[in-house]
């Protein structure tokens, strides 16, 4: 598993098997993204259809509005949203990032290095949360601005062991806190962003572990082993995201043994076993 260094140091990042980007590297946005994936080649968020990444771009003339993305002290990098005239409002772009863990999507950090220098790649990101603030728009008035809190993913293949599901709890109850936990909610305060991230991830293993019973959802097996609880040993593979880390939506996580989950990542069938598998879980998950 890649440590946060080697992802800075330019570990190669491999998307799916779709797109490979280096961080740091640097690349052409129309020929290297938009030619490749299509989506807007305008303005700083660009969404294609038929891929599961939205495209971000950041370092352009925002300054002059109000307001400049970056990193902050609590290591959340604030992204603001689209619109340039009058309060942004959750549509298209602004929609898509608050919208992408329920639709399968990473969201993929360009940082613009000016005029025909290209864009460099900065890393996968997930929205944890997101704020509104007061700022200028275009025409000098004060508008209500988006700033989305983003949380910079780093490529987490599953090592160590998974808690299990949280006993005593109710497999619809454990659903309900999965499906909330996979909203991105509004909040103001970055200092707990990275902390609660982190914990709505766990509301929505412990659901999908519990909803596969100790049955792989992938190759219909039992599960290998069992813990020294006695409860099945299962793993948690994102099947539309870079990462296995953070939160997501049940309807794109499967619960399945280590062969299964090493396989779709590393084996010669692995793409169509995801593919089977991302079936499989759309029609558990329809409702």
């Amino acid at each position: 598993m890649p440590t946060l260094a080697q992802f800075e140091r330019g570990f190669d990042h491999d998307l799916g098997g779709v797109a490979s980007f280096k961080v740091g590297s640097v690349y052409h946005r129309r020929n290297d993204i938009h030619a490749r994936f299509g989506g807007q080649r305008q303005g700083g968020i660009s969404t294609p259809s038929g891929v599961p990444y939205i495209f971000l771009f950041t370092g352009e003339s925002g300054e002059q509005y109000g307001y400049r993305d970056g990193w902050n002290e609590d290591g959340v990098y604030l992204y603001t949203g689209e619109g340039q005239v009058g309060d942004m409002q959750f549509v298209r772009g602004n929609r898509a990032i608050r919208a992408h863990l329920a639709d399968g999507k990473d969201l993929l950090m360009f940082e613009n290095m000016g005029k025909g220098k290209g864009v460099r790649f900065v890393g996968c990101f997930a929205c944890a949360s997101w704020e509104t603030r007061t700022g200028p728009d275009v025409q000098g008035n004060d508008r209500q601005v988006i700033v989305f809190h983003l949380i910079r993913q780093v490529d987490a293949e599953v090592e160590a062991p998974p808690e299990p599901a949280r006993p005593g709890l109710s497999l619809e109850e454990l659903r309900r806190r999965a499906m909330q936990s996979s909203s991105t909610p509004a909040e103001k305060d970055t200092k707990l962003t990275r902390r609660r991230y982190y914990q709505r991830s766990e509301d929505v293993r412990a659901y999908v572990l519990a909803r596969a019973g100790g049955t792989c959802e992938s190759c219909g097996k039992p599960a290998p082993f069992v813990r020294p609880d006695g409860s099945p040993y299962l793993e948690p593979h994102h099947t539309r995201r870079v990462s296995d880390g953070g939160p997501d939506h049940p309807r794109w996580v499967g619960g399945i043994c280590p062969t299964c989950h090493k396989e779709i990542h590393y084996g010669a069938d692995g793409k169509a076993l995801n593919r089977r598998l991302q079936e499989r879980l759309s029609q558990i998950e329809q409702g």
